[in-house]
């Protein structure tokens, strides 16, 4: 699959002859410097919350693209109302759609829309058709539901996990979690944006290494193939 990071917990990614874009913050990024907002390509945007830091730019790329946004329920009518196209989904639901099937699972974080909203559970997604499966945490401390992953899903390819800390879990439980999801094959995400989440990322990358997995950390506009 094509992935293209785009800061912070946002990343583009190519799959099924579409293109998805995640949790977009990118125009209040301070660390984004040559991606602009109205040239950013989605058919689905999907969000994993609320939160500012990952739903800026929703309303304006999937508008500008007429692309489908699909989160939670509550998250998902909230974006109706302002006139997008949506597919709302909930826990432990899955949909089939033209890229492919997600999964919503579980995410132990909050989540509150930018006006203060309730903005229902936060959430991840697993995604797989013929050429792979994958798993977006979105913002989520370590947790035992991460277990029930390889028993309703299959096999990860790769997984998209937040190792900055203190909103997050940090790199040492996404080490363990690795081991729940049965995955050692990880791009790490959510560091460095604010001075709460700054990380050390060698040291990041040496713990990964010595417990046998693979911490990739692509450059923002990066486009890695996994």
């Amino acid at each position: 699959m094509e992935i293209r990071y785009l800061g912070h917990a946002s990343f583009q990614i190519k799959m099924g002859g579409k293109t998805l874009v995640f949790d977009p913050f990118i125009s209040g990024n301070p660390l984004v410097k040559d991606i602009d907002v109205k040239s950013v390509k989605a058919d689905y945007v999907l969000l994993s919350h609320g939160h500012q830091d990952h739903v800026l730019d929703a309303e304006e790329i999937a508008k500008n693209n007429e692309a489908t946004l699909i989160s939670n329920y509550e998250v998902a009518t909230w974006y109706q109302e302002k006139g997008c196209t949506i597919y709302p989904v909930n826990h432990g639901g899955k949909v089939e759609l033209d890229f492919g099937t997600i999964k919503y699972v579980n995410a132990v974080h909050s989540s509150v829309l930018p006006d203060g909203t309730y903005g229902g559970n936060p959430g991840g997604f697993v995604l797989w058709n013929d050429s792979g499966c994958f798993y977006f945490a979105g913002d989520t401390a370590l947790t035992w539901d991460m277990k029930l992953i390889p028993m309703t899903c299959p096999k990860l390819d790769f997984a998209i996990l937040p190792i900055g800390d203190n909103f997050t879990m940090g790199y040492e439980d996404a080490i363990i979690a690795c081991d729940f999801i049965e995955c050692n094959k990880i791009i790490g995400c959510h560091y460095d944006t604010f001075p709460y989440i700054e990380m050390d990322k060698e040291a990041a990358k040496k713990a990964f290494e010595a417990a046998g997995k693979e911490l990739i950390l692509p450059a923002i506009g990066e486009t890695i193939n996994v």
